[in-house]
């Protein structure tokens, strides 16, 4: 009698233990599958989000300081050869208009750049707000080799100052377009509209991952092209900017 209660005791001892480790082994297989999958969406969602058509590149870099080199552009040092390009006109103040605003943090002395780019800038702008009533955002413009200095060290993936893949900001050819905050299909209307000029090697545009920003160097013969629009009858800057300003006095009324 006693061996039998032995026996039917670590009967069920082992099939406790049975049971126990099933259960167990369960629990342990569900929740990686769980985490993969949750994972495996995640990359999937990134992938999705981050598919631009102007990738950021070392070649885009070479490609505009080419630009720079071919118009014998000083890359600006300090406040002071900044000044003096202002001075001079050769960088012109970004005017906001019903289109365009320009971000706080970027300093007042730093909302300057190229003739040709605020040419650009304006024409972008005006585009944008006809087809979507709504502004740009200017995020960063003109910058100075010691202004580069400093941004690096907290931002790795800024540009350097120096060298065959320095900053183009450093010229006053570059604006950095805000791009967090558009929708899908702005982002994709933006995309469109900068591709022509692109093909045409009259701006070089980049997607930032980090920044959000469309980062855009824009060569002087954007003022020619622009012209030759003007003269084929296709609506100018002039005409669209005077529509944006009729909204705004509309809304002041």
């Amino acid at each position: 009698m006693k061996q039998r209660t032995q026996r039917t005791g670590a009967l069920l001892f082992v099939l406790a233990v049975a049971f126990c480790s099933q259960a167990f082994a369960l629990h342990s297989y569900v929740a990686p599958r769980s985490t993969h999958r949750a994972h495996t969406r995640r990359a999937h969602v990134r992938r999705l989000r981050w598919n631009p058509m102007f990738r950021p590149s070392r070649d885009s870099l070479l490609r505009q300081n080419a630009e720079i080199d071919r118009l014998e552009l000083p890359r600006i040092q300090d406040d002071n050869e900044l000044e003096q390009l202002k001075a001079s006109e050769d960088l012109v103040p970004i005017i906001p208009t019903a289109a365009l605003r320009i971000a706080p943090s970027l300093a007042p002395d730093r909302r300057y750049c190229r003739p040709w780019t605020h040419e650009f800038l304006q024409d972008l702008s005006a585009a944008y707000y006809k087809q979507f009533h709504s502004q740009m955002q200017v995020n960063s413009a003109v910058r100075t080799v010691l202004v580069q200095k400093k941004l690096r060290r907290h931002n790795r993936n800024a540009a350097p100052e120096k060298g065959e893949i320095a900053s183009s900001h450093l010229a006053g050819i570059t604006v950095d377009i805000q791009r967090r905050g558009m929708t899908r299909q702005q982002v994709q209307w933006v995309e469109q509209y900068m591709l022509p000029l692109k093909n045409l090697g009259i701006i070089e545009p980049e997607e930032e991952r980090r920044q959000w920003v469309f980062h855009v160097a824009v060569s002087d013969t954007y003022t020619d092209w622009r012209e030759s629009k003007m003269l084929a009858g296709e609506q100018g800057v002039e005409e669209e900017d005077a529509t944006a300003q009729d909204v705004v006095s509309n809304q002041e009324q």
